[in-house]
């Protein structure tokens, strides 16, 4: 007891810290137990970051603040509409045809697995049977899922239209009136906490940073893989392209992941051809690419964590929150680090005040 109450009073005596600590606490206690219910304020939250960077841009251009919100917030409608009436019921479509087509896949997956005995003398019958039955059995599971997300589709369908009611709304005010309610969220917090605020000036211009680089990522690397996988002539493009634009949302693990899916698609339609060759090499320049030119470009602004830390951050943060978690690993992870270079120290100097 003596040792924990020695670190204790050495890491806790600086009264900075201790306001620090107790934030810190409120904040990630309230997104852990309420973050459910509070998942529209959090995304309209996203989507302000993102939109504020194009306000202020307009504003410095010497638009007043107003008219700039609400010409950005229309430009936003426009493509919050061409997502839900364009691009949506075509994902539909493709997500319906192949699960339609899947049993027919099923079976000429399973045909392939037979004759790898014959091709490969080190695979034994035994092992392609058990393999065999694993996959029937999953398949199994994946149908039973499906009927019962159908059966259970009406809630998620009220809340699809409870985000497209509030979410816009949520986003407008939060743009309009975003001084005036940081000024008055700002009226809960202690009068001395300059810590605090030196680390979250840090953080914030990490996560506005990182929001617009990443949705510019996503937007950028699922259009160009649709293209790609359109005019190349692969089936369900527009879907795989979706899912390749989202799996940058996880750093590394999304990469390899989605490689699966279109490995496996492109197999089905063309088998081991050119075609399929040509197809895997233009997806292997899409990642490269977007990890050695687009990322680079997009956060540079963004502190680089290492490899490691984000893996952590991610599996971390994904398992308490879930997608939003996985999102804002990177950031979430950046706090961690600014906190821990801020954090007093016995013996260090005091953080220099403004």
């Amino acid at each position: 007891m003596k040792l924990i109450s020695n670190w204790f009073r050495r890491y806790f005596s600086d009264p900075q810290a201790v306001i620090l600590a107790v934030l810190l606490l409120v904040g990630f206690g309230a997104l852990f137990f309420f973050g459910h219910m509070l998942a529209p304020v959090l995304a309209a939250i996203v989507i302000a970051y993102l939109l504020e960077g194009v306000v202020r841009l307009l504003v410095r251009r010497g638009a007043p603040r107003l008219s700039a919100v609400i010409l950005v917030f229309l430009a936003f409608m426009t493509f919050l509409l061409f997502l839900l009436f364009g691009v949506t019921p075509l994902l539909w479509a493709q997500t319906v045809e192949l699960a339609r087509e899947l049993p027919a896949y099923i079976n000429q997956g399973q045909q392939a697995l037979l004759q790898l005995p014959q091709h490969y003398p080190i695979v034994s019958e035994e092992q392609v049977a058990e393999l065999l039955q694993v996959i029937r059995a999953q398949s199994l599971g994946f149908g039973q899922r499906i009927l019962t997300y159908s059966l259970t589709s009406l809630p998620g369908v009220i809340t699809i239209l409870v985000y497209v009611i509030l979410l816009p709304l949520l986003v407008f005010f939060f743009l309009k009136d975003k001084e005036m309610l940081v000024r008055w969220f700002s009226g809960f917090l202690p009068r001395e906490r300059h810590l605090a605020v030196q680390v979250w000036g840090e953080v914030d211009v990490q996560i506005g940073n990182y929001v617009r680089g990443k949705f510019w990522e996503i937007l950028i690397v699922g259009v160009v893989s649709s293209l790609t996988f359109a005019l190349m002539g692969l089936k369900y493009a527009v879907l795989l392209g979706v899912l390749v634009g989202l799996s940058v949302v996880v750093p590394y693990i999304g990469a390899a992941v989605v490689t699966l899916p279109v490995a496996l698609i492109a197999w089905f339609q063309w088998g081991w051809s050119p075609e399929f060759a040509w197809l895997m090499a233009a997806y292997a320049i899409i990642q490269a690419l977007d990890g050695n030119v687009l990322v680079p470009v997009l956060f540079s602004e963004v502190v680089n964590l290492h490899p490691v830390a984000i893996i952590v951050a991610v599996l971390l943060f994904g398992g308490l929150w879930g997608f939003w978690g996985v999102f804002f690993a990177i950031p979430l992870g950046t706090l961690v680090s600014a906190i821990i270079r801020a954090w007093p120290r016995p013996g260090a100097e005091p953080p220099a005040t403004a």
